[in-house]
């Protein structure tokens, strides 16, 4: 495997060689549970999976940490206006995350640490960051002094004359370039005990510790959408580093779902949630919209582009399931040769899809000429193909309750038609027929129920 990724970092393309051989450590930044996901939102997880899925399908062993925010202004800012305790806004809204993971049949991550419970480590890297004279505490806060960084601004190009970190200047704040680590206590906020007095962690804060907890002071990747390269990646680069790590080797960022070319956000109010859009189509349909560009583009949502995926990703799982059909069993195969090559060159899902496209049409060909085992190794191969994409249409996960909705539909037109005609025998008083038609729906499994209103129809049971 000669995987290679674009690294943000030094903005090229690099051979992904592990810290340590046969292994992969990988930090993705997770949800701010602030309230519903959308579409937007689960973008990364989808993306992200697809890396995590190609790293163990070539042995690695991947360690993948996602973090939950928990605690953050804006989490506070709408618990309040709900009237809702923070914790119990939160929680709430951490399980409409996991639902929408799960729905879209993203792995769970090796471990999924929640902000406020990694409180000490975050003090502690405080303290480390005092001594080295990267930090310093005031009124209660703490803050990171971002000129005794020099590199600080690589990852964004930033220039440090420009740097406007988006927060407020804070009080006792030495230079409104520097980035709180730590909020003093204000009335009516949830606090924790610190050296420097009862407050809350900072947002960046939260990141660093976490990875560093979990993965070590230096691991592989760290993954999140390209709206964090500033300020929140930079400023934990900044941290970390000042606090003595070596914090990622890659960094891997994803594009943003846009909506009228402009970031699908909470704050433009074009948000589209999760569930609302799995009335739509499937959830593994979803899935494969999300995961159909590649990673670090743009991808421009729209409800014919949605459907458009749909309808893809059904031919591809037509032939699957017709091969199941005509020839029996098919079993997981193994990639092309090809599909390894697109997916080792920076994860390029579109020329991965077109390799799996080229697999169907052949595949579809060896149906039609009766070439039943030739059928079924191109089916093995799409499985393989799809799976590392999360989407095996043989998968359980996706072998859930089949739609029937159109079936359904159907007979209740052909039930009505026949009931009308025995209501017209029956004001003919031609028990006949009414009695026959009854008989011949009952035989069919369908129950007949007259009532003042007219005749009604279910299924037996």
């Amino acid at each position: 495997m000669t995987l290679r990724l674009f690294d943000t970092a030094t903005r090229t393309l690099r051979d992904f060689t592990p810290l340590v051989p046969g292994r992969a450590s990988v930090y993705l930044c997770g949800a701010t549970v602030q309230g519903e996901p959308h579409i937007g939102h689960v973008r990364s997880g989808v993306a992200f999976d697809v890396l995590r899925r190609w790293l163990t399908a070539n042995g690695y062993d991947v360690a993948f940490v996602r973090n939950v925010t928990d605690i953050d202004d804006k989490i506070l800012a709408k618990a309040a206006a709900a009237g809702r305790p923070w914790w119990e806004w939160a929680t709430t809204h951490e399980r409409a995350f996991d639902r929408a993971y799960e729905a879209l049949g993203v792995l769970p991550p090796s471990v999924e640490p929640r902000a406020t419970g990694h409180i000490t480590q975050m003090v502690e890297m405080m303290q480390r960051l005092i001594d080295r004279g990267h930090a310093y505490a005031s009124s209660g806060n703490v803050y990171f002094d971002v000129r005794s960084y020099p590199e600080y601004g690589a990852l964004s190009g930033h220039k440090l004359e420009d740097v406007q970190q988006g927060e407020s200047a804070g009080e006792g704040k030495r230079d409104p370039r520097d980035f709180t680590l730590w909020k003093a206590a204000k009335p009516g906020e949830p606090t924790w005990p610190s050296p420097w007095g009862p407050g809350r962690p900072g947002w960046h804060l939260e990141c660093s510790a976490m990875a560093e907890f979990y993965l070590g002071p230096e691991f592989d990747i760290h993954c999140g959408g390209m709206d964090l390269v500033f300020p929140h990646h930079e400023n934990e680069i900044a941290q970390s580093r000042g606090a003595g790590d070596g914090f990622a080797q890659y960094w891997l960022h994803n594009g943003w779902v846009t909506l009228g070319g402009e970031k699908m956000s909470k704050s433009l109010g074009n948000t589209l949630s999760v569930p609302n859009i799995l009335t739509q189509v499937r959830p593994v349909e979803l899935r494969f919209y999300l995961g159909s560009a590649h990673y670090a583009s743009m991808l421009e949502y729209s409800e014919q582009a949605l459907r458009d995926a749909a309808q893809t990703y059904q031919r591809l799982e037509a032939f699957v399931q017709r091969t199941v059909e005509r020839v029996g069993e098919v079993a997981v195969g193994k990639w092309t040769d090809a599909f390894a090559e697109a997916l080792d060159d920076n994860l390029a899902i579109p020329k991965a899809l077109a390799e799996i496209h080229r697999v169907v049409h052949e595949g579809n060909r060896a149906l039609e000429a009766g070439a039943g085992e030739s059928a079924r190794e191109a089916a093995g191969q799409v499985r393989a193909m799809l799976g590392i994409l999360g989407v095996d249409p043989l998968d359980p996960h996706w072998a859930g309750p089949k739609d029937t909705s159109a079936a359904e539909s159907a007979l209740d037109v052909l039930v009505r038609a026949e009931l009308e005609r025995r209501q017209q025998a029956r004001s003919e008083k031609d028990w006949a027929t009414a009695d026959a038609v009854r008989d011949r729906l009952g035989a069919a499994g369908i129950e007949v129920v007259d009532t003042a209103g007219g005749s009604d129809w279910s299924l037996a049971k």
